[in-house]
């Protein structure tokens, strides 16, 4: 994507509104799996807020703070801002408030969002199956499924998609996320991977899930000259929310998508279609909770306005040819229409003159050859 493109997105986003988040009550520990890539917010009501971290993965030790990390951001009402999170990130968060005391603590596992397995109910697709993992207690692997996320469209045919994480249980044992479970263990298996499931929905508008934004222009994109295609970024969208996509008024679908039947567009799985791929110019829209957020305009090629150009002038020029033909072809008219106007006046004329008197007999004849 252009780099300003992105620097638009990148302003848009904070100004238009929130990220999503997840709460934990306070004083309590709370578990959660979620997906590395996506932006995620973790809720601590306590202003001047401190924040540690203890990571599964990699070196042991105590916790530590979190103000030497580059993609977290604590907020001003106490809250962590994790951008982009990555699977290593894995681990557990602690906030505490001014007194030294701790608010709240998650255990979040950020499962690796390149595995994802991506399905279509109705296109026959099936989930992943369960399987055992061989740790010598016979654990069970299998996916622990989010409920289904509202519909991206209503009172028309739409989809919505539901989330599956990774979780792994030992005999008379709570589940746990795989990450959270594994931790350092090296471990292998094309079963620990989190999933993506979408189906058709068909639903009646409501006011229940707008967000009730302003939605933003965002002019002149351009396909990159050397790939052919640029990516286009939903502001507010995400995996965690239902989006869709317009292009010139078509709805952009994971059907499509997935049947391999579409290849102007490509959805990216990884965002929950927050970002999209597109190959040839259109108009693109994009919806978060069936609320339309922004809009993208193509730029108009050199190319292009020199070839609307050309029509225009050759357009031109013929309607410069027409014009003289045009008034010789009326000219032409006129002098008929009077030539016979001066004929008619001279019949009338001689007929008056050869009009016999009364009583009296002509003996002339007119002839017409």
């Amino acid at each position: 994507m252009p780099p300003m493109l992105w620097l638009l997105l990148n302003f848009a986003a904070p100004a238009l509104g929130f990220y999503f988040s997840i709460s934990c009550p306070s004083g309590k520990q709370c578990q959660q799996a979620l997906l590395s890539g996506n932006d995620i917010l973790l809720y601590c009501n306590s202003s001047g807020a401190h924040w540690y971290y203890l990571f599964t993965q990699g070196k042991k030790g105590r916790l530590a703070s979190l103000t030497n990390i580059s993609n977290m951001e604590i907020m001003p009402e106490g809250s962590l801002l994790i951008k982009d999170p990555s699977p290593s990130q894995t681990g557990f968060y602690h906030c505490w408030n001014k007194n030294g005391h701790q608010v709240v603590q998650y255990e979040i596992d950020f499962q690796d969002i390149s595995t994802l397995h991506v399905t279509h109910k109705d296109l026959g697709q099936r989930p992943l199956q369960n399987e055992t993992l061989p740790l010598g207690s016979k654990e069970l692997i299998f996916t622990r499924w989010e409920p289904w996320q509202d519909c991206n469209r209503c009172k028309e045919p739409g989809e919505r998609k539901r989330l599956g994480y990774c979780y792994i249980e030992e005999p008379l044992k709570e589940a746990m996320p795989c990450w959270l479970y594994l931790g350092e263990m090296l471990v292998w298996s094309s079963r620990l991977r989190p999933e993506l499931q979408v189906e058709a929905c068909h639903v009646r508008c409501t006011n229940n899930t707008q967000l009730r934004v302003d939605y933003v222009i965002f002019d002149n994109f351009r396909l990159d000259e050397e790939t052919e295609f640029v990516w286009l970024d939903c502001p507010l969208g995400s995996m965690y929310r239902p989006v869709n996509w317009h292009a010139n008024d078509t709805p952009l679908t994971w059907e499509s998508q997935l049947s391999g039947r579409d290849f102007t567009t490509f959805l990216d799985p990884s965002t929950g279609g927050r970002q999209l791929q597109v190959f040839q110019p259109a108009i693109y829209k994009c919806f978060v909770q069936q609320e339309l957020v922004a809009q993208f305009n193509p730029a108009t090629s050199p190319e292009t306005l020199e070839a609307q150009w050309r029509e225009n002038d050759a357009q031109w020029r013929e309607a410069r040819k027409a014009l003289p033909g045009r008034a010789d072809s009326l000219l032409k008219g006129l002098k008929l229409v009077l030539l016979v106007g001066t004929v008619l006046v001279l019949l009338g004329a001689l007929l008056k003159f050869i009009r016999p008197s009364p009583g009296k007999r002509s003996k002339q004849v007119l002839m017409v050859k």
